[in-house]
């Protein structure tokens, strides 16, 4: 018997028992779909995360704190650091705290003097307006949650005037940009403050490195001079580290369903072969080989699995954007603001798609054996 006779005979099962067939492929794809589902969510959090905290600039940034004995960083070590081998750029960060005016209410704020490099490397996201840039050095950035402090939404603060009382000096700034942080600041930039001379030592710098070699290097190097050294790539491995436990944990509790899923293909297999034990016991009388009753139901197996992966794909695919959808819905309708949850790795739907072909072909195994080593004699006396 040829494949094609073989693929013929396998996909009867679609014309004699439809709604049967019909809901095994769809148990298997509830099966995948669940994985699918599950595992893209923790992938789509990840990402999301990822994406939040990190731009291609902070991920070979270092962040340098004083040495354990000093309160700050001074400028004659800061221009020692700009002479280093493989040292790209260096923002310096300088941080107070002052009171805070705007349209009669007043609060107190941590106040970062910052140069129009330092957002870019610190991988913060400007959500609206435009960053700290020296052709307006009195525009300032507020935090999302500093403008809820004020009762406003940061979009309509765009544009206004603000009173900053700090290190015994007032001036007014105008917000030009706003970004989302729980804490309460204010970005201002750093020539805006130049006439205080506290500003020779500086709280911290963003150290951008030419590459990622280059980087280790340098970290080594000022860790050995006493500065605190870290690194946002040390944050993004501890992530990526939680996330692959998340990501097998969800796919376990999928692997459930998809197990449950292959107990009733098993189970609908073996019926399948008691009912057509007289059918076979009629092909191997006319000349049907074992190996061609075994492929026979191994083809039928391996494609139900196969339409099961792809179900499930479907599945998880609709399942994901209504979950999305419903949580956007209830984040943006209580402030929040829309983010995509779940995603989805072409690699990971090849995967996917080849276990359900594979589950497929293994819950098919057994009744094929089976039916191939049936005797035609009692097949053909089968009730």
């Amino acid at each position: 018997m040829g494949i094609i006779d073989l693929l013929k005979m396998s996909t009867r099962m679609f014309k004699a028992r439809t709604s049967r067939t019909l809901l095994t492929i769809l148990g298997m794809g509830v099966g995948i779909g669940a994985i699918l589902f599950l595992v893209a969510l923790g992938y789509g959090i990840q990402k999301t995360l990822l994406e939040t905290i990190t731009t291609a600039d902070s991920l070979v940034t270092l962040d340098v704190y004083p040495k354990a004995s000093e309160q700050a960083i001074s400028a004659s070590e800061v221009d020692g650091m700009k002479k280093m081998d493989g040292v790209q750029t260096i923002s310096s960060v300088f941080e107070t705290t002052g009171q805070l005016k705007y349209s009669n209410l007043v609060s107190d704020s941590k106040i970062i003097a910052v140069d129009r490099n330092f957002l870019r490397l610190d991988g913060t996201k400007i959500e609206g307006g435009e960053d700290i840039n020296d052709n307006n050095v009195q525009g300032a950035i507020i935090s999302t949650s500093l403008a809820k402090v004020f009762g406003k939404a940061p979009v309509e603060m765009l544009g206004e005037i603000i009173h900053i009382s700090a290190l015994k000096s007032e001036a007014d700034f105008k917000i030009i940009g706003f970004v989302d942080a729980k804490e309460m600041s204010i970005f201002v930039n750093q020539k805006s403050l130049e006439n205080s001379s506290k500003l020779d030592a500086f709280s911290r710098l963003k150290l951008e490195c030419k590459n990622s070699q280059s980087m280790e290097k340098i970290r080594t190097q000022l860790a050995g001079f006493g500065f605190i050294v870290s690194a946002l790539t040390d944050l993004v491995a501890q992530v990526n580290k939680a996330f692959d436990i998340i990501k097998i944990i969800l796919g376990f509790f999928g692997a459930i369903a998809l197990m449950v899923s292959a107990i009733g293909m098993f189970n609908t297999m073996t019926v399948t072969l008691l009912e057509r034990t007289e059918e076979i016991g009629v092909m191997k009388s006319i000349g049907a080989s074992d190996y061609d009753i075994l492929w026979m139901f191994v083809f039928e197996s391996t494609i139900m699995g196969f339409l099961g992966g792809i179900a499930g794909i479907v599945l998880g695919f609709i399942a994901g954007e209504i979950f999305n959808f419903a949580v956007n819905f209830l984040a943006e309708r209580m402030g929040g603001y829309a983010v995509s949850l779940f995603y989805f790795p072409g690699w990971f739907l090849l995967v996917i798609l080849i276990v359900a072909t594979v589950v497929g072909f293994l819950t098919g195994l057994v009744p094929a054996r089976k039916a191939s080593t049936t005797d035609p004699l009692e097949a053909l006396r089968y009730k």
